[in-house]
């Protein structure tokens, strides 16, 4: 059903400087600008875009995953109890299908079909060390099992990695979208519950680590020092601010991921 991520949703109560602000994390100029009317703006990055909209300042917003069929989609969601609201066909030419929040765990998740209507290209780079694409979108869990079955068995993305770490305190859980991944994090302190998960996080693939710390650190962005990731062989490092209140990770990533 699910064949890539095609964009994240933020909203910011200034819509103007959320721009500004992302295009500084991004190194990238937005693709489309609508500040007077729709009150939205995009930038188009290499494996997904990322979506601005006008409205309460509240972090992450939705996550859309692109599908081939929207009707097929539909009908599949159907049958896995996902309570789908009948396709859609919105002003770009795409059909959206929105999942209910009551079966996808609070989180907004909406499935898209592009067809023959094709997102413009990524944007060219505005400096050296810019973002190339997500490397992965963090998502809070208060119910890790409920969680599994929800992204692997009902939206069927393929689950590479569940990993219970004392060390962390978290139980990790990726699952492969496209060349990127979806991980689902629960806090091992925490009792399994019923309380709705949260989409949480951003994790943006550059090229070079210490070129990227370098570039924000000197447009006044607050960072850390570069450090080994999770994952062996990459680096990271996190931005401490100026992310419109989305926690925020850069990952140099060790080899491409297959």
């Amino acid at each position: 059903m699910i064949i890539a991520l095609d964009h994240i949703g933020i909203s910011a109560s200034d819509l103007e400087a959320a721009v500004a602000a992302m295009e500084r994390v991004l190194a990238r100029k937005a693709a489309h600008v609508d500040l007077a009317s729709d009150k939205h703006a995009v930038f188009r990055l290499d494996n997904m875009a990322l979506e601005l909209a006008a409205g309460a300042a509240g972090g992450l917003g939705a996550i859309a995953f692109e599908v081939r069929d929207a009707a097929g989609a539909f009908r599949e969601a159907e049958r896995r109890a996902l309570k789908p609201s009948s396709p859609i066909i919105r002003s770009n030419g795409a059909t959206a299908v929105r999942l209910a929040d009551s079966a996808t765990c609070g989180v907004a998740i909406e499935l898209i079909q592009h067809a023959g209507v094709r997102p413009s290209a990524p944007s060219l780079p505005t400096a050296a060390g810019a973002v190339t694409g997500l490397d992965h979108v963090v998502i809070r869990t208060t119910h890790p099992n409920r969680a599994a079955a929800l992204y692997g068995a009902r939206l069927g993305l393929d689950m590479r990695l569940d990993r219970t770490e004392p060390k962390w305190g978290s139980r990790l859980m990726f699952f492969r979208c496209g060349d990127l991944i979806v991980e689902i994090v629960h806090n091992l302190k925490d009792e399994p519950s019923d309380a709705p998960d949260r989409l949480w996080g951003l994790s943006w693939r550059v090229a070079d680590a210490e070129l990227a710390r370098a570039r924000l650190k000197a447009n006044g962005v607050d960072v850390s020092d570069v450090r080994p990731g999770r994952k062996p062989g990459t680096r990271v490092f996190t931005l401490r601010d100026g992310t419109l209140s989305v926690p925020t990770l850069m990952v140099e990533p060790s080899a491409p991921i297959g």
